[in-house]
């Protein structure tokens, strides 16, 4: 049986770190981050669908088409602060369960709606139902992986991030090209239930505790929760990793926003073209991510690397405006992507340093909520910048300049951390 780091906590299984029941826990963690990443990208695909643009009224409106993705992510954001500390409250196991359910339910009622304010209500439910994710499953690496496993841990339900990615925009792409925009909503609720059977089989044996109960192994009330969170707060460290976190989450919701629309009007590429072509940038972060999950445990070098990653992440992207051709322009966004996933790799890592055990989940929460509330306005600010300047380069050198100047608050921690 699986349990605690420190008791049963894989007494055999912590002496080679390779066991794969070990690690089939941050295997299923991933497997949520995937399909989570295909509820959330998938909406970007209808970005470039007439049909799906007349069945919402509005036309080729990118600012409105922005708000489905912004929407979303502010709500997220919310979700994530506020709701993440049921974590440290409630069974982990049990949160992590019923956030999938709402979300295959929520899912299938987009495929049903008829109006862009349905839209809006539902992708503002679905944010509220998947703020808790990063959250639970940073808690749960945390119990079960010793520290010198964190990175990898952490970078293996992270890999879900490009994984979904890559597979969300191709499926969805083609599920739209053959079967309607309708069937892309209804095709996530039906992997949704598989996700389920995923999560309920793959925890079974996972002994976890709530965040409160790990201080002397008894349940803690709101006011002991609420003193181990001051102490938190009071950290620069915590609130400087949250910074930056703001700007990592900028690039990336700014990035999967706006990709498709960037590479069909500004690059011409068609429909088809795209359904390859899209997934070799999140290729190439997954790459990033799992190279960077390895150097990251074998140096500990956590702050610098993330720092590095986001930086050479906004300098790479910085050369795409300047590129005609398409293949080359999906070269040099792959080079950013990587660079981005080698940091981020480590990230998680970092947050662990700067933040105490016994209020995990609440760090997470804090740490992912304000991040996503920032990167819940890079699709509507890109929109909007692309819809006043009519280009997309200008939208684009947006996420280099946010990418470039949120790397730099990360270096005052480049030594300690």
């Amino acid at each position: 049986m699986q349990t605690l780091k420190g008791e049963m906590a894989v007494e055999g299984m912590s002496r080679t770190g390779s066991n794969l029941k070990h690690w089939s826990i941050s295997a299923v963690l991933m497997v949520c981050v995937v399909l989570a990443f295909f509820d959330k990208i998938s909406i970007a695909v209808l970005f470039s669908d007439p049909s799906f643009q007349t069945a919402m009224g509005i036309g080729g409106d990118k600012t409105a088409l922005g708000w489905l993705m912004t929407s979303f992510l502010l709500a997220y954001g919310f979700s994530s602060i506020f709701l993440s500390v049921a974590g440290d409250l409630v069974n982990p196991k049990k949160c992590l369960t019923a956030c999938v359910v709402l979300w295959g339910l929520l899912m299938a009622l987009m495929g049903m709606a008829k109006s862009y304010e349905q839209m809006l209500v539902l992708r503002v439910l679905l944010g509220i139902a998947e703020g808790p994710l990063f959250a639970l499953a940073y808690t749960i690496v945390k119990q079960c992986y010793q520290p010198h496993q964190i990175a990898r841990a952490s970078t293996m339900f992270l890999l879900g991030t490009p994984i979904g990615a890559a597979l969300g925009f191709p499926i969805t792409a083609y599920v739209l090209a053959n079967f309607g925009w309708q069937m892309t909503f209804f095709v996530m609720a039906g992997l949704t239930l598989l996700v389920v059977l995923v999560v309920v089989a793959g925890l079974r044996d996972v002994v976890l505790k709530t965040g409160a109960e790990l201080n002397a192994g008894k349940r803690m009330g709101w006011q002991q929760h609420l003193e181990n969170c001051k102490v938190l707060f009071g950290a620069p460290a915590f609130w400087a990793v949250c910074l930056f976190n703001t700007a990592l989450l900028t690039y990336l919701w700014g990035l999967n926003g706006w990709l498709p629309s960037y590479l069909i009007e500004a690059k011409g590429i068609n429909l088809k073209e795209f359904g390859s072509l899209s997934s070799l940038p999140f290729i190439a972060m997954l790459i990033g991510e799992v190279a960077g999950a390895f150097l990251s445990d074998k140096t500990g070098k956590r702050a610098a690397q993330v720092f590095a990653g986001l930086l050479v992440a906004g300098i790479a992207m910085a050369a795409v405006p300047q590129i005609e051709s398409p293949m080359l322009t999906i070269l040099a966004m792959s080079v950013s992507a990587m660079s981005w996933g080698f940091g981020v790799a480590s990230v998680f890592a970092l947050l662990a340093r700067v933040s105490p055990d016994n209020v995990s989940a609440t760090a997470g929460g804090v740490f992912n909520g304000f991040g996503n509330f920032a990167g819940a306005a890079a699709p509507v600010i890109m929109g909007y910048i692309v819809t006043r300047s009519g280009s997309f380069d200008n939208g684009i050198m947006f996420l280099v300049v946010i990418a470039i100047v949120g790397s730099l608050v990360l270096l005052p921690l480049v030594r300690k951390y």
